[in-house]
Parts: C-alpha cells; sequence; structure tokens
C-alpha cells in the first residue's frame, strides 16, 4: 500500500487523558472558546502525488478551519509501523495516523490509546461509506478509524508484456497463471516482480494460497483463538511452496525492495522489466510514481488471485483493506474528527483517488473511477462472497511478522512448511 498500503480490518474503552498541551481532558472540544489548536499527522505517502495530496489536504482544511494548525509527517511504510508503536508506548503518539486495523488496531484499543469517534462520525461519512468498510474499524460496539479507500488485492499486470509473450486473456486457475508465466519465460520477460527484501510481499502469496485453501469460518476462528491448527494452513504452505518451486519471481528478489525506487517491485512492472506483481489496489499510484514520466502506466491490467482446486475456501474470495484514519487517545476531539470527516468529502475523495488511482471510500465519488483495471477490481470486489482483512494485520503484530518472516526464509530455502505453522503458532503463545 502506497500500503498497507495494504491495509484493514477485523477490530476497551478509553478513558479520558490528560492533554498535555491544550490543558483539557481528551475529548473536550479544544476550538470552542477560540483556542488555538495544533495537531500532528502521520501517514505513509512519502514521494510524488500522494505526498502532495495530502499537503494540500491539510492546507485547505486549516484554511477552513482557521484555529488548527496540522504538522504533517511522511513517513516511509516499511518504517511506519515501528515508530507508531513506539510513539504509542511512550505518549507522544501523533494525533491523527494511518490505521492498519485488524489485531494491530484491536491492541491500541485495548491498550486505551484511540479516540472513540462513533459520535463524531459525520453525514457524509454515514450516508456514502458502506457499512462493511466501518465494520473493519469497529470494536466493542464502536468505532475507531474513518475508512478513506478500499484496496482488494490481486494481481496486477502489463498488457504490452503478456501480448509480447502470446498470452491471450487472464488466468483464472493457477493451472493457467503458471503456464502464462513459463511463456513469459520463453519470452524473455520476467514474470512477477515481489519486493522479498520488505517480507510482506512475499507472505502476500501464502495469504492468498490461504484464502484459497481455509474456509472463511476457519479464517475467522483463528483470528479470535490464534491457533494455527486446522490443516488448511499447511495446505496453503504447501501450495505456496509449490509455486515458488516454479522460481516465478525477478532477479534479486530477496534484495528487491517493494515500493521504493525503479529497481522496486513496483517499479520493475513500472519501467516493463518484470509482467505483474501480487499487491493491493494501491500499486496503481506507487506504480504511476515510478514510471519513467511520473504518469500512470497505460498498458496496466488487473485480475484476481487465480483459484486453487481442491481448497476450502469459497471461489472468488478476495484478500483486502479498507485504509483509514484514527485519533490518538490525547488528541483533541472536535479538530481531529473534523479533519477525518473532511477527508471524507467528495471533492476530497475525487482528489484522493486522482492522487493515488484507489477506490475512495465515499461512494458518491467512486464515479470518477475510469480506468479499467479498477474498474474490474470494483466488479470482483462487488462480486467476492468474502473478503479478508490481509493476516499479517488480521492476526496482530507480532503473530504477522513471524508469518511474514516464516514465508521469507521459505522462498529463500531456510525454511520449510511446517516452520510456517509451528512459527506462527509458537508467535501466538507468547502473545
Amino acid at each position: 500500500m502506497t500500503r498497507k498500503i495494504r491495509a484493514a480490518a477485523a477490530i476497551a474503552l478509553i478513558g479520558a487523558t490528560a492533554l498535555t498541551a491544550a490543558g483539557c481532558s481528551a475529548g473536550s472540544d479544544a476550538s470552542s472558546d477560540g483556542g488555538k489548536v495544533s495537531m500532528t499527522f502521520w501517514h505513509n505517502s512519502t514521494t510524488g502525488p500522494g505526498k502532495a495530496f495530502w499537503d494540500q489536504t491539510v492546507k485547505d482544511f486549516e484554511a477552513k478551519n482557521p484555529n488548527v494548525t496540522i504538522k504533517v509527517q511522511a513517513i516511509q511504510n516499511e518504517d511506519l509501523d515501528g515508530k507508531l508503536q513506539t510513539a504509542l508506548n511512550s505518549g507522544s503518539a501523533p494525533d491523527v495516523f494511518l490505521q492498519r486495523g485488524g489485531g494491530k488496531m484491536s491492541a491500541m484499543v485495548n491498550a486505551g490509546q484511540l479516540l472513540d469517534i462513533s459520535d463524531s462520525i459525520g453525514s457524509t461519512a454515514k450516508s456514502q461509506i458502506s457499512d462493511g468498510s466501518f465494520k473493519g474499524y469497529q470494536q466493542d460496539g464502536k468505532t475507531w478509524a474513518m475508512p478513506v479507500d478500499v484496496n482488494p488485492e490481486g494481481i496486477w499486470y502489463s498488457q504490452d508484456l503478456f501480448e509480447q509473450a502470446g498470452i491471450e486473456g487472464t488466468p483464472t486457475t493457477m493451472e493457467e497463471l503458471n503456464a502464462d508465466i513459463q511463456k513469459l519465460k520463453d519470452a524473455g520477460i520476467q514474470p512477477v516482480a515481489v519486493g522479498a527484501k520488505d517480507a510482506w510481499p512475499a507472505a502476500h502469496w501464502y495469504y492468498n494460497f490461504a484464502l484459497r485453501a481455509c474456509s472463511e469460518s476457519v479464517l475467522n476462528k483463528t483470528a479470535q483463538d490464534l491457533k494455527f491448527t486446522n490443516a488448511c494452513w499447511k495446505q496453503a504452505g504447501e501450495d505456496t511452496k509449490d509455486f515458488f518451486d516454479t522460481k516465478p519471481f525477478n532477479d534479486g528478489y530477496l534484495t528487491t525492495a517493494a515500493q521504493q525506487g525503479a529497481g522496486s517491485s513496483a517499479g520493475l512492472v513500472a519501467n516493463h522489466k518484470a509482467a505483474m506483481e501480487l499487491m493491493g489496489a494501491w500499486d496503481p499510484g506507487v506504480i504511476s510514481s515510478l514510471t519513467p514520466d511520473g504518469k500512470p502506466l497505460p498498458d496496466l491490467g488487473f485480475f484476481p488471485f487465480p483459484e486453487v482446486s481442491g481448497g476450502k475456501g469459497a471461489p472468488g474470495s478476495m484478500m483486502g483493506a479498507v485504509d483509514g484514519y484514527s485519533c490518538s487517545a490525547q488528541a483533541p476531539k472536535k479538530a481531529c474528527t473534523d479533519f477525518l470527516n473532511y477527508m471524507t468529502e467528495k471533492d476530497v475523495q475525487e482528489n484522493y483517488y486522482k492522487a493515488f488511482n484507489a477506490i475512495p471510500a465515499n461512494k458518491s465519488a467512486q464515479s470518477v473511477v475510469t480506468e479499467p483495471y479498477l474498474k474490474s477490481v470494483l466488479e470482483a470486489y462487488n462480486k467476492a462472497p468474502f473478503v479478508s482483512n490481509y493476516l499479517d494485520t488480521v492476526y496482530g503484530q507480532n503473530v504477522g511478522n513471524a508469518l511474514n518472516t516464516s514465508v521469507v526464509n521459505l522462498l529463500a530455502g531456510k525454511g520449510s512448511v511446517s516452520d510456517i505453522v509451528s512459527t506462527v503458532n509458537q508467535a501466538a503463545a507468547k502473545g
């Protein structure tokens, strides 16, 4: 995502916390008496149109709210979670920040680190953002973040490179995908880019094989008890290993980053150095920022993750997430929630789409989506019988990190399928 962009979530009570700067309790209207309010805002769009969008959005919000000043900090996606956790734990959290959801959000809620925004959601957000999008940010009957986009995952590809390899249409099964990969190899084209240096992009292959192998009920039950005992988890590992063994990835994949520079996995697709990448719907925006002219890739296409025979997952199920933003428990409530609501306004959401090439959460803004690939994403998303959030988000940071690392070890030949299951079970047992 930018990820994760990836990315969003299944997800107690927050006590009043003293505001150090404004001298009032959390949740108070710090601007009601005309006082000045300062907030900090962390996001993960460090370059290009995405960074420019947030800078302009903050500037526009400040113009409409002259008593509010927002200090913006753009943090590289792969660094964000660690820095945010440190800031939350030290009591120096930003007022507004990107919310992954899932187990990560649940831990923040349970630690009293988030502001309950349930009674501050504006009319636009209530009427134009689906209940399903909000559901990922709800826990204990309360809402803890504001959705801004939806990010279903699938495979992004170069139509030109597919044509060069003599591939007609797009694969719907793993057998067809493997056949197309061989055609690309025969044409001298690197089939699949993966930023394994960052771990999670490689692990997303396992996530999707798990979505095909495991039923919805198993995935949901595992989110509750964190016991990876069902046979489908090992089956997903076997399917992942079988795919890895076909050697589908770019040269130097273990040292390839996901989103930073022309040599990243997104950059390889952007510059026609590789034909495909498995990624969420933030990927077109990242790819656009890495093309030679900094514009959208004209031949970009999309297809859902192929079906895998013999699995228990419902056909058409997708990995996906909702990107959203939370207020920290110490944030000035009115100013912070006003900013979250401002993010959902139709014109802001339309500009968000233009900046990120991502599907806006506001349904009235989705009419501006013109790219065929995003229309393909929406079509698959609307048909999906089940959408699972990314597993490293759903199962929390400790289990998620163990899962991602063990999949990369499998890819690097340093681990086994059994190691994936045992490693995540050990991480879950540690809490």
